[in-house]
């Protein structure tokens, strides 16, 4: 039996054997610990030093405040305070961050209040690790703009650190530069699920005699696809491989959800599914054909049909057909049109994806999602397209690109449910989401339970804004997201 130094019989936790060989002075581990540590203010003590650094360094070292530099966004319980404490536990620096204003979380953020000992200053890189440290935790909440009031010889830290400038301004009637953190949380999501489809696809538009993909006209890189000659329209989506072996029940209803939402989005009633299946074995393919039953049936659409395959990796494909003699092209904006967020913003976010995937439909019931489904053909906007992996945010971008325009969101007016940053909401799948365009004043969908809103307008450019509260635009999506052209170019 072997028996380790702190007396166990198990393999001992690495960075435990780290503290024992610490506290036995042993030299090597002694050099290889991290001259600070930077954290949460795990109390009201650390909060307290922090505070005196501040009032020590921009009281009495600066003479920027007069007795205090305390302010509304320190009895804010939002605010977050890191510190940097030494290998003794001592505050040796610290900074602030938090929502900018008393109103909503709108995903707008600043940081501010960067503050290190004196002592502590130089080399050590303190202050450049908090404010590395600041931004990780502003991303990790959600935040998709992120600023703060530097100063002014301050600012070629900030810059070194990949801050960008926004505009010089006075605090304390001393010069400051307002700087902002690039957040490209949208436009990473954005290339990373459609941006590879043009170059893809091309292919199929030519040059051959005659192009392959042979999308009417209009609606090239819509939701669903009129077929040629008649009133029905088919779509075809997969569902995430590893989604379908980790969560079969809930990517079995996935296909479905999807896949109506689709043929919603162009203004069709749905007909009927077929499906694709491969599973490991029996009792996998039980689970996924039970969440898609479940859904076919609280959708109520019959599945006509399928293949399945057992003895494979997990796989799921749903294609829908569905019938409209005047199909919705998601292509249809223009520069100028309303844009209008539709969304279920009931349920929460589903077990395992949080972030990610919304859950608003398990608990409906069937009258609900059908007028969910059929609003867009009730109202017949200029332009629908259902919100996709690629986020609120990044369909709307493949909207405009359609449309050939571009498009401004406005963050506060996004209809959006409390249990969701804003980062997280215009960046997960939502379930119901279903973003319309059309003329200011035109009628909102008659969508049942879900919540609608205009939000935004489509304008001329490309890629998609966000405007704040401030009037400020972000970029979101800085180009065309698919590069697949507009849906009304020739197909």
């Amino acid at each position: 039996m072997t028996v380790y130094l702190d007396g166990s019989t198990t393999v001992p936790d690495p960075e435990r054997a780290q503290d024992i060989l610490a506290l036995l002075g042993d030299r090597s581990t002694l050099a290889r610990q991290p001259a600070f540590l930077i954290e949460d203010a795990p109390g009201k003590r650390e909060s307290s030093a922090y505070r005196r650094l501040r009032r020590d360094t921009f009281v009495h070292e600066q003479g920027l405040f007069a007795g205090h530099d305390l302010d509304d966004r320190d009895e804010d319980p939002r605010t977050l305070v890191l510190v940097a404490r030494d290998r003794d536990g001592t505050v040796v620096g610290g900074v602030r961050l938090g929502p900018v204003d008393d109103g909503p979380d709108l995903g707008w953020w600043a940081g501010g209040r960067l503050v290190v000992a004196p002592g502590a200053r130089g080399p050590a890189g303190i202050g450049a690790a908090l404010v590395r440290a600041a931004c990780a935790r502003a991303e990790a909440e959600g935040v998709l703009r992120f600023d703060a009031t530097v100063q002014t010889r301050n600012r070629p830290l900030f810059g070194r650190l990949g801050w960008e400038t926004a505009r010089e301004v006075v605090v304390a009637n001393t010069p400051h530069v307002l700087m902002r953190w690039p957040i490209r949380r949208i436009a990473a999501q954005a290339a990373a699920t459609k941006a590879p489809l043009g170059p893809l696809l091309g292919p199929l538009l030519g040059p051959l005699p005659g192009p392959l993909l042979q999308a009417p006209r209009g609606y090239l890189g819509d939701d669903g696809a009129p077929v040629p000659g008649t009133d029905v329209i088919a779509a075809c989506d997969a569902i995430v491989p590893s989604m379908v072996e980790r969560d079969p029940e809930w990517a079995g209803w996935c296909s479905v959800l999807v896949n109506v939402n689709d043929l919603a989005a162009m203004g069709a009633a749905p007909v009927g599914l077929l499906d694709a299946v491969g599973a490991r074995d029996a009792a996998h393919a039980r689970r996924i054909l039970a969440g898609l039953g479940r859904a076919a049936r609280a959708y109520d659409v019959p599945v006509l049909g399928g293949h399945t395959q057992l003895g494979v990796p997990a796989a799921l494909s749903v294609t829908a057909l569905g019938r409209t003699g005047h199909p919705v092209p998601g292509g249809g904006g223009r520069p100028g049109h309303a844009v209008r967020l539709t969304a279920d913003l009931g349920g929460g976010w589903r077990a395992g994806h949080r972030g990610r995937q919304w859950d608003s439909s398990t608990h409906r019931r069937t009258d609900e999602l059908r007028a969910m489904t059929a609003a867009v053909a009730v109202a017949r906007p200029a332009a629908a397209k259902d919100v996709s992996m690629a986020g609120i945010a990044g369909t709307l971008g493949m909207l405009a690109e359609a449309s050939g325009c571009g498009a401004v969101l406005d963050v506060a007016a996004v209809p959006r449910p409390d249990g969701a940053s804003m980062g997280d909401w215009l960046t997960c799948f939502p379930g119901f989401g279903m973003l319309t365009t059309d003329e200011p004043g035109a009628p909102r969908l008659p969508a049942g339970p879900a919540v609608g809103a205009v939000c935004g307008e489509l304008t001329t450019g490309e890629g998609v804004g966000l405007r704040w509260p401030d009037g400020v635009i972000t970029e979101a999506v800085t180009g065309p997201v698919t590069g697949m052209g507009t849906g009304m170019g020739t197909a």
